[in-house]
């Protein structure tokens, strides 16, 4: 990941893992943690804003998500994505995009 590909979340004082109590979302060789709203990563010794290059159609996703679906929501951006299956979906022009 590049420099311009990132934006480090300064000033982070918590450790992530499998016992911080944080929501854990696999995605591609990392895991993201559900913090303060948003999603983190970590990286080279600090902590990045995790944030998906590109984003592909989840298909065949027939749960709607939204307040009171069951699923963790996590502000992204100008929308809101679901962490669902193990990863994040997100409402995109009548379909569901995995982040």
């Amino acid at each position: 990941m590049s420099a311009a590909a990132h934006t480090q979340h300064t000033d982070h004082k918590h450790v992530h893992g499998p016992d911080c109590g944080h929501v854990a979302v696999p995605h591609g060789d990392h895991v993201d943690y559900v913090h303060d709203g948003h999603l983190h990563r970590a990286h080279e010794g600090h902590y990045d804003e995790c944030e998906a290059p590109a984003h592909s159609e989840h298909a065949e996703h027939t749960h709607v998500h939204g307040e009171g679906c069951g699923h963790v929501a996590v502000p992204h951006g100008d929308h809101v994505d679901y962490i669902h299956d193990g990863h994040r979906h997100a409402a995109h022009d009548g379909h569901y995009d995995d982040h």
